[in-house]
């Protein structure tokens, strides 16, 4: 579970970066899971825009595909959410230096 403010200083990374997935009007599919958990590993954080969904259903399927992918919701504005995860692999390199 992420601090206040550690979400805060997510927020403000996040700011600048681009959505990296586009999810459409058939909502969060297996292929869409793969590349938000390849995304995920690569960078920890990322932002995936929603396309076609209502307000709820955008909502249900933000928190069903962070619970999926063991991911903390940072933010969610209008159709885009904020997703953070520790990457192993990243925190490994960080390690060494």
């Amino acid at each position: 579970m992420l601090t206040a403010a550690t979400k805060r200083k997510l927020r403000q990374t996040a700011h600048h970066l681009k959505p990296v997935v586009l999810v459409g009007q058939h909502g969060v599919t297996a292929p869409v899971i793969a590349e938000i958990e390849r995304a995920l590993t690569d960078h920890e954080l990322i932002k995936v825009r929603f396309r076609g969904l209502e307000r709820d259903e955008r909502n249900d399927e933000i928190m069903r595909m962070a619970a999926e992918l063991s991911a903390e919701v940072v933010s969610t504005i209008g159709g885009t959410a904020v997703l953070y995860r520790l990457s192993p692999v990243l925190e490994a390199k960080r390690r060494k230096s």
